[in-house]
């Protein structure tokens, strides 16, 4: 990550957040109603309350239906599950994928993380998944972007994105019903559909896929050594092989509407994070096109 989290922070607050808050995104909540926990009294029962919640010691005494009514519990918990590995370090430096995730969880991590709201975080590098419990207040962005400049410095960890771990934790994790936004390239191992269904049967998901120009294109260099990012496999190609610049560009197409496939199957939105475009156009479409609305 790019420079130390504080200064990254004021910087991302000057140029981004100032300019988001209260213009699209705001204070917000999820569509999800609050279990309540805080007891506000009694009242009579009518027709299309839930018979679970009739106080039957008040009805004794009052000789008609009584039915306890709760404080809703609104306050929103987001948690942010950033992918950490290998093939995330692609890009230009300053500007590869890991730097624009690290900018956008701290945006998003600052935006929500106010009026109440509590905002948690999961890195997973590939080899070991750190936890940044939710909490509140601008310490709490620090604290993630710590843990972000922490996983930035270390040696990426061989292997594969495990796009089924990374979800299964925030499953795991996420007790309540809570807003969780995935932020990875999704470029991994299969079999996460089932876990993304059912995280977002529970909780309200939104999938942010950050991309790279090298990933969808080869430039035509002549003869180049292509590695695997994630398996450290290395092969010698002729990137200017019309043939090979086909099959490349099939495999792109396929696998753009796989993911969007998964997404869609789940009811996930899924918005394309591009690391050569400006952050602020690309969060405000993600706002407008998500389920989130204001307190």
């Amino acid at each position: 990550m790019a420079g130390a989290p504080d200064r990254l922070l004021l910087r991302l607050e000057w140029q981004v957040v100032r300019r988001l808050d209260g213009r699209v995104l705001g204070a917000y909540r999820t569509p999800y109603r609050g279990s309540g926990l805080d007891f506000a009294g009694l009242r009579g029962y009518v027709e299309t309350d839930d018979a679970r919640r009739i106080d039957w010691n008040a009805t004794a005494r009052l000789d008609e239906p009584q039915v306890r009514q709760f404080t809703e519990d609104r306050e929103l918990t987001l948690w942010l599950v950033l992918d950490r590995t290998a093939s995330m370090t692609v890009g230009v430096p300053g500007r590869g994928k890991h730097d624009v995730l690290a900018e956008l969880a701290l945006v998003l991590a600052r935006l929500f993380g106010r009026g109440g709201n509590r905002v948690g975080a999961v890195l997973h590098d590939g080899a070991a998944t750190r936890i940044v419990p939710p909490a509140t207040g601008r310490g709490q962005v620090l604290r993630i972007g710590h843990e972000l400049a922490r996983t930035a410095t270390a040696p990426p960890k061989a292997g594969t994105t495990d796009v089924a771990a990374m979800l299964g934790t925030a499953a795991r994790l996420a007790r309540r019903r809570s807003l969780i936004i995935v932020i990875s390239d999704f470029i991994g191992t299969a079999g996460w559909d089932r876990p993304l269904l059912r995280l977002a049967h529970r909780h309200e998901v939104v999938a942010l896929r950050v991309v790279d120009a090298a990933d969808d294109a080869l430039p035509e260099v002549g003869l180049v050594l292509v590695e695997d990012t994630e398996t450290g496999e290395q092969l010698l190609v002729d990137s200017g092989d019309p043939l090979l610049r086909a099959r490349l560009s099939d495999a792109v197409a396929e696998r753009e509407a796989d993911l969007a496939g998964r997404m869609r199957r789940a009811g996930v939105p899924l918005h394309r994070i591009d690391t050569d475009r400006d952050l602020l156009p690309a969060l405000a479409g993600v706002a407008a096109s998500t389920r989130w609305r204001r307190t």
